[in-house]
């Protein structure tokens, strides 16, 4: 370009400029993450064995014990008002039913059988007006549920869901409002996908045809339940990996439709996650885009991993315990010191509002000659028909009960 048509560029860029033309705001310079030291610690996993059961410790005035093994890769539960219990078995995509029949508080081989195959990562479950449905990774079916507990050949209720990535177990409730709640969680550790069904609570019709978003930044919720005295909706979600021992912490949200929970910028109550590489949307800072968010009610140790969660409604338990929440933190595995490995009680006050978040069932993890061992990846949690409180391992395949046991 010569000297003259240097100077005429100028100088049209001038009367630009004089005529208003606005000039672009630059972008936001994205600040570089923090740096973090983070290795992989998993505690080294042991079968259970009857002698291991004396190392579970409960509150005063509860028993545990053991209902069944050898279930393999026991996950998600839903007890039915007879007694009969379907199970999930996402390694082995199928569904069994379980039914002490003898009423010895034991479900031996006899009593067990499975009633729903080839189904891809089988793993949430939930029945409504005599039907069962299950969420496979990125497809629900739907069964028509027999007398005796048997099922149909699956149906399609709503496909064409997410795909997994990072992240296959899905889980469904049905709300008080009549439609099928859904979790999707994110297909990476810390990067936000195009897809809005990623990382978000999905709402499904009724007839499995429509369905919308109903809240979103959410990791990986896939413990949630509606508290009993307030409806509201709660759900533990599972934090980033990979980003130290102490952070990001694991989450109790109050889910509300339409809100935004802040993954991957952001945990707990909306702090800004140091060190995700990723920009937020829109010309603004991650911490511009965390004040907009929703934060957390409550927390817990990083890491933990919930993956289940109900809310208690029975009366076996003492009162106090009547409108919490018991959830499965299933385990670290990038941790230096392991964290999870038990059953936690989300306590609710009278007026459904949380307080707080404390280990229930511990004692799965240990060390023993300086080294981390573990015998239970705990999972699938429901309340039993007489009120006791039952989970899942997934690891050995054993199904576990607790009583109370110490009187009112």
């Amino acid at each position: 370009m010569t000297f003259r048509m240097l100077v005429l560029a100028g100088l049209l860029c001038g009367a630009a400029a004089a005529q208003g033309t606005p000039t672009p705001k630059p972008l936001p310079q994205p600040q570089a993450p923090a740096t973090v030291t983070a290795t992989r610690s998993e505690p080294t996993p042991q079968e259970f064995t009857a002698d291991k059961l004396a190392r579970l410790k409960v509150p005063a005035g509860f028993t545990i014990k053991v209902v069944a093994t050898g279930l393999g890769n026991a996950r998600m539960l839903h007890v039915m008002p007879d007694g009969g219990i379907y199970l999930t078995r996402r390694g082995q995509n199928d569904v069994w039913y379980l039914k002490d029949v003898n009423k010895d508080g034991k479900i031996e081989a006899v009593e067990r059988r499975q009633v729903a195959q080839n189904l891809t990562s089988a793993h949430g479950i939930a029945v409504r007006n005599g039907k069962l449905y299950i969420a496979g990774a990125s497809t629900i079916w739907v069964m028509d549920i027999a007398k005796d507990g048997s099922l149909s050949r699956p149906r399609v209720f709503a496909d064409r869901l997410p795909e997994p990535g990072q992240h296959s177990a899905r889980t469904i409730a049905w709300g008080p409002d009549g439609y099928l709640y859904a979790s999707f969680g994110s297909q990476n550790n810390d990067a936000p996908t195009p897809n809005p069904e990623v990382a978000a609570l999905l709402r499904i019709a009724p007839d499995g045809k429509s369905r919308e978003v109903y809240a979103s930044g959410l990791r990986h919720t896939i413990g949630f339940g509606w508290q009993p005295v307030t409806g509201a909706l709660y759900g533990f979600d599972q934090g980033s990996d990979w980003h130290g021992d102490n952070i990001p912490p694991e989450e109790l949200n109050v889910i509300q439709r339409g809100k935004n929970y802040g993954w991957p910028f952001c945990y707990g109550d909306k702090v800004v996650d140091p060190y995700v590489n990723s920009r937020a949307p829109g010309n603004i800072t991650n911490a511009e885009y965390c004040a907009g968010t929703q934060g957390s009610v409550l927390t817990y140790t990083a890491h933990a991993a919930a993956i289940a969660g109900t809310f208690y409604t029975a009366s076996q338990f003492p009162a106090m315990y009547r409108g919490d929440m018991f959830a499965a933190m299933r385990g670290s595995w990038n941790r230096s010191e392991p964290s999870g490995y038990e059953i936690v009680r989300a306590d609710f006050d009278e007026a459904g509002q949380p307080q707080s978040v404390t280990p229930f069932v511990t004692g799965f993890v240990y060390e023993e000659n300086g080294e981390w061992k573990q015998f239970g990846r705990v999972a699938g949690v429901a309340t039993y028909t007489d009120g006791s409180l039952l989970f899942t391992d997934d690891q050995s395949g054993v199904l576990y009960r607790v009583l109370y046991t110490g009187g009112n």
